[in-house]
C-alpha cells in the first residue's frame, strides 16, 4: 500500500483533488484524519501507483511512503496517531479507558435494566448483553435473539448507557445495527470472513474478538477486511487463546496489548471474563490489563452469577464490580489515563 501523507498546508481543494486522481485512475482511496493529520492510503500495483502519483506534484503538500506489513490499513505506517472511535459522548482510544460491562446473555428486562442501573452506577460507560449467543452446546441457551435486541433497545432508553452485543451471522448485520451501538464480532467469527465484510459496508463500531487459536497477525487482518470496505471504526479485543493450561478457561495474553498498540492505531479491548473463566481472577487481570495498555474492560455482570443463564461462573456481582472500578480508577490515574 502506497501512504500519502499531506501536510498541514494541503486544503481541502488540495485533497479532493488526490483523491479524484486516485479514483479517476481506478483505486480506492482510503482517508484517515486524525488530528491536524490526514493520511490517504492506496491499495494495488506499488509501481503503477507510484507513476499515477508522480503524474501530479505532491511534494509540496504531502510525503509519499509504503506499508511493509500485511495488515496495511490497521498499521501504524498508515495511521501514526491512535485511532478514537466515538460512541455517543463516550470516546474510546486515546487518553479514555472504557468500561463495558453487563450480563453474558440478555434474560429478559427487568434483570437486564437492574443490571444495567447498577453498572452505570459503579462507572460503565457501556452495556453489554448477548442476544444471540453461539454456544458449543446447540443444547444450552442460544439468546432471545431479536426480542434480547428490543430488551437491550429499551434499556439503553432508561439507562442513556449505549450498548454493545454480538452479531453472528451476515444476515442478521443489519437487523442487529438498528439496535445496537456496537457490533461485536466473537471469537468463532473472527475469520467469517463474509461477516466482516459486511459489517465493513456499515458505519458501525465493531469489537473484533481475537479467535481462540489464532496469532495476532491473523487478528489484525481480520480487521483489515472489516477496515478495507470502508469502515474505520473497528476495536480489537484480546479475550484469551487456548493453550495446554487447565486452571483457566483460556490463557490470556497480556503481552498482546502493548504489542498491538506498538503495530497498530486501533483501540485493543481486553476481556478478562472470558479470558480466565475464573471470577476471582478477573480484578487482577484487568489491572494488569490497564497497566499494559489497554483501551477499555468488557467485564461480565451478573446480581445472582449462579442462576445465570450463560456463564455465571465467571461473571461479578455488582458489588464486586463496583469495588473493582474503584481499584481501576487509581490504576488509571498511575498510568496518566482516566477512567
Amino acid at each position: 500500500m502506497i501512504v500519502i501523507k499531506l501536510k498541514p498546508s494541503a486544503g481541502i481543494k488540495r485533497i479532493s483533488g488526490i483523491i479524484s486522481l486516485i479514483e479517476k485512475s481506478g483505486y480506492t482511496p482510503h482517508l484517515s484524519k486524525s488530528g491536524n493529520s490526514t493520511q490517504i492510503g492506496v491499495i494495488g500495483d506499488e509501481s503503477d501507483i507510484m507513476k499515477i502519483l508522480s503524474l501530479d506534484k505532491l511534494k509540496k503538500n504531502a510525503e509519499i511512503t509504503k506499508t511493509s506489513k500485511p495488515f496495511k490499513l490497521a498499521s501504524r505506517e498508515y495511521q501514526r496517531a491512535d485511532s478514537i472511535i466515538k460512541i455517543g459522548k463516550t470516546s474510546i482510544g486515546g487518553r479514555n479507558i472504557v468500561l463495558m460491562a453487563g450480563p453474558c446473555a440478555v434474560e429478559n428486562y427487568e434483570l437486564t435494566l437492574a443490571i444495567a442501573r447498577l453498572v452505570k452506577k459503579s462507572g460503565a460507560d457501556i452495556l453489554r448483553g448477548g442476544a444471540f449467543k453461539p454456544r458449543t452446546s446447540p443444547y444450552s441457551f442460544q439468546g432471545l435473539k431479536e426480542e434480547g435486541l428490543k430488551i437491550l433497545a429499551r434499556v439503553r432508553e432508561q439507562t442513556g448507557l449505549p450498548v454493545i452485543t454480538e452479531v453472528i451471522s451476515p444476515s442478521d448485520v443489519a437487523l442487529v445495527g438498528r439496535y445496537a451501538d456496537i457490533l461485536q464480532i466473537g471469537a468463532r467469527n473472527m475469520q467469517n470472513y463474509a461477516l466482516l465484510e459486511e459489517i465493513g459496508r456499515t458505519r458501525k463500531p465493531v469489537l473484533l474478538k481475537r479467535g481462540m487459536m489464532s496469532t495476532l497477525e491473523e487478528l489484525l487482518m481480520s480487521a483489515e477486511y472489516i477496515l478495507s470496505q470502508g469502515n474505520p471504526n473497528v476495536m480489537l479485543c484480546e479475550r484469551g487463546i487456548r493453550t495446554f493450561e487447565k486452571y483457566t478457561r483460556n490463557t490470556l495474553d497480556i503481552s498482546a496489548v502493548p504489542l498491538l498498540k506498538q503495530v497498530s492505531h486501533l483501540p485493543v479491548i481486553v476481556d478478562p471474563s472470558h479470558g480466565t473463566g475464573v471470577k476471582s481472577l478477573i480484578p487482577a487481570v484487568s489491572k494488569a490489563a490497564l497497566a499494559a495498555g489497554a483501551d477499555g474492560l468488557l467485564i461480565e455482570v451478573h446480581t445472582n452469577p449462579e442462576k445465570a443463564l450463560s456463564d455465571g461462573f465467571q461473571s461479578l456481582n455488582p458489588k464486586e464490580f463496583g469495588q473493582l472500578t474503584r481499584e481501576l480508577t487509581a490504576i488509571a490515574r498511575a498510568v496518566d489515563r482516566k477512567i
